[in-house]
């Protein structure tokens, strides 16, 4: 059993509400721990330290910063099992996936940033002026459960890196890898104040940070409707808002596409961590004359996907995170049959799950774009596949969305490239070839900002110009 308090100024607190979150496993529906239910009082003391340590930071030289981030990096390899344990216990991803998925990247990103930071050219001569890039002093992430350990370190270490102190609120659902990782600044040595935690529920501790006048930039992931909701809280107080939100994301395959590694591409990008990820290809957009060689394809790659145990080596589809969840992806399957789609592969699951909330990947045929399944984002391991007979029609199709997250193309890549050059998204796969630690975000309803490579670490700097 897990058992964590708040972590505010290099310490360990009780809230000031004397309440507890308490976390299930859902691959077993037994709770595996309790962490402090925080407050605004809790967050006026975490602003608080984060205020006090913020000169002292943000003075040190960028080389300073960069061995304190290196040595960060260090640590979570150190407790590479202990994270793992954790994130399988927490969000029910397949072990076998999380240290690559979660631990690995987390450390990478640390190092990342460490040399971004000692090589970023804060300040530039412009003939009658210099342009300098300064942190903002305080700046606040409010992370989601699905990735819990890289969307802190995504968000939060380049802001670290660039001299800013920091407090975060991880999801109720998945706190304590986060507290794991504040187990982690103490080992490497962090100031006190530099790194703060204060667990809670959103419509509390999220909402005071986001509206909180001590704090100066706030970097949130979530639903589109979540993230309205913070964005239109800090512009009360004028905040830089950075958004990482909703998608709906395309998958394009070009008639001259190798079909069966699109399929396998597709597949792997939707059913990983059981489809609950933001940039998912959740519509795969395919030419008409192919659609029955597809179909064998897409039956034959999802009915190797093992569904079970997170725990078990085999394994490669766990649970949804929660109970709220699992209703969720199967009020979208029930929808599907109900609109009239196919389900090719997968079933509708029972109402009352029988163990952890399991979901077999479910595909879709015979969808159009104005179907409830094409046009939402279900969070689940649910693909929808929508035929096309010409190029434009495909396009439209694709762009026929109100988020603009992600996509993809497949086929001949001087062809593959001129499509992905005209898909309305933020982060593109060009025949199944992932941009990696590059900045990530999307266009319309999928965000504000970018997190990630040079992009990312300047959205925690301020722009002066002095007149010389």
């Amino acid at each position: 059993m897990f058992e964590y308090g708040l972590f505010i100024d290099n310490k360990w607190k009780k809230s000031t509400s004397g309440l507890v979150l308490e976390v299930e496993d859902p691959s077993t529906r037994e709770m595996i721990g309790t962490a402090a239910r925080g407050c605004s009082e809790d967050v006026d003391a975490a602003v608080r330290a984060a205020a006090a340590a913020f000169d002292h930071w943000s003075n040190l030289t960028p080389e300073v910063r960069a061995k304190y981030l290196r040595r960060l990096g260090d640590t979570i390899e150190s407790r590479r099992e202990e994270f793992c344990d954790i994130i399988t216990a927490e969000i029910g991803m397949p072990r076998s996936y999380v240290y690559d998925y979660h631990v690995a990247s987390a450390a990478i990103q640390a190092r990342e940033f460490a040399d971004i930071a000692e090589t970023y050219e804060y300040e530039t001569h412009h003939g009658s002026y210099i342009l300098t890039h300064e942190p903002y002093g305080v700046a606040a992430g409010i992370t989601p459960w699905n990735y819990p350990l890289t969307q802190v370190t995504s968000k939060l270490l380049p802001a670290i890196a660039a001299g800013n102190t920091t407090v975060l609120k991880p999801s109720r659902n998945a706190p304590f890898s986060s507290l794991k990782l504040a187990e982690c600044f103490i080992d490497a040595g962090f100031p006190a104040g530099v790194f703060n935690v204060v667990t809670g529920v959103g419509g509390e501790v999220g909402n005071a940070l986001a509206s909180h006048p001590g704090i100066q930039a706030i970097s949130f992931t979530g639903s589109t409707n979540a993230g309205i909701d913070v964005g239109r809280r800090a512009l009360g107080t004028v905040k830089k808002v950075t958004l990482e939100l909703g998608g709906k994301s395309p998958a394009v395959v070009l008639p001259d596409a190798d079909m069966r590694e699109a399929v396998r591409s597709v597949c792997q990008d939707v059913f990983m961590n059981s489809g609950q990820t933001c940039c998912a290809l959740t519509r795969m957009i395919i030419p008409r004359s192919h659609s029955d060689e597809i179909r064998r394809l897409l039956i034959e790659e999802t009915g190797r996907y093992t569904v079970g145990d997170p725990r078990d080596p085999d394994t490669m589809i766990g649970p949804v995170v929660s109970r709220s969840a699992y209703d969720k992806v199967r009020s979208y399957i029930e929808a599907g049959i109900a609109e009239g789609a196919e389900l090719i592969s997968g079933e509708l699951p029972p109402e009352e799950p029988a163990g952890g909330y399991y979901v077999r990947p479910a595909v879709f045929m015979g969808v159009t774009n104005d179907m409830k399944i094409a046009r939402e984002e279900i969070f689940g391991p649910v693909l929808s596949v929508i035929e096309y007979d010409t190029i434009e029609q495909a396009l439209s199709i694709a762009n026929d969305t109100e988020y603009g997250l992600a996509g993809a193309v497949y086929g001949e890549d001087d062809e593959a490239l001129r499509i992905c050059r005209r898909l309305k998204a933020g982060w593109i796969k060009l025949n199944g070839r992932d941009p990696g630690e590059s900045p990530f975000g999307g266009y319309k309803m999928s965000g504000i900002g970018r997190e990630g490579g040079t992009a990312g670490f300047e959205e925690f700097l301020q722009i002066k110009t002095i007149g010389i």
